[in-house]
């Protein structure tokens, strides 16, 4: 599949979009709100009727924050990794209910076994799911400790042959520093995975930043709090920030 040019505004054909786990809940706190997941849920319905294939990353911090149970040195990483994977899970099955509601068909796949609930992820199978029309919500991260969801996203994203990284956030885009704390700081338009990196830029983690440079996949990182922009993001309008290899 070939990547179209940031001024064409035509839809990406297959899309990886990457959701955060306090997308699901209300501002500053925990669990699943109904709202917000309709929310969502509409909004990504809208994205679909543009005719592209697409899979969903979910993160798990609004059920609980893995690293933040490993930093306080009462769990071991690897277990309290798990346990932010199990989050994941609860997070992608309440994204299907919403979806079906939504009038949207969708299956949850899971990289760690779970088969009362949903479909181990296996390659082929997903791209099958494409071809019927199917969202795809991918859950349990890459099924290993010691790696984000961000990492998982850029993984799923080249193995599954997608045209873009969608990385929805609470910010309008990739910004020389922290705008919330720096008034002076601008927002990129465009930048280089090189430069991201070279800057220290928070686009992703490192992992999964040099994975998407080497497999020359494109991110978009945008406001997904904004009315609409999941299906501009997905439509190629060129909001946010495009990070790219050059």
């Amino acid at each position: 599949m070939q990547n179209p040019d940031r001024g064409t505004r035509r839809a990406y054909a297959r899309v990886l979009l990457k959701l955060s786990g306090e997308s699901f809940a209300s501002e500053g706190a925990f669990g699943i709100h109904p709202t917000e997941l309709a929310t969502m849920a509409s909004e990504i319905g809208g994205a679909v009727a543009c005719g592209s294939q697409m899979a969903i990353v979910v993160g798990g911090g609004n059920i609980i924050r893995g690293s933040h149970l490993a930093a306080s040195g009462r769990f071991d990483q690897s277990t309290a990794d798990y346990m932010g994977m199990l989050g994941t899970v609860i997070n992608g099955l309440a994204l299907k209910e919403a979806l079906k509601s939504a009038g949207v068909e969708s299956r949850v796949m899971s990289a760690v076994a779970v088969p009362s609930v949903a479909e181990s992820f296996i390659r082929a199978r997903a791209l099958r799911h494409f071809e019927k029309g199917r969202v795809i919500i991918l859950v349990a991260g890459t099924g290993n400790p010691y790696f984000t969801t961000d990492t998982c996203a850029a993984l799923r994203a080249v193995e599954l042959g997608c045209d873009v990284l969608l990385k929805a956030t609470k910010v309008d885009g990739v910004y020389s520093a922290d705008p919330r704390k720096d008034r002076s700081a601008t927002r990129y338009s465009t930048i280089s995975f090189g430069n991201a990196l070279e800057q220290k830029l928070r686009v992703m983690d490192l992992t999964a930043m040099t994975m998407c440079m080497e497999h020359s996949l494109p991110v978009v990182v945008f406001d997904y709090k904004v009315a609409g922009n999941i299906r501009r993001a997905v439509s190629g309008e060129g909001l946010g920030t495009l990070v790219t290899v050059s």
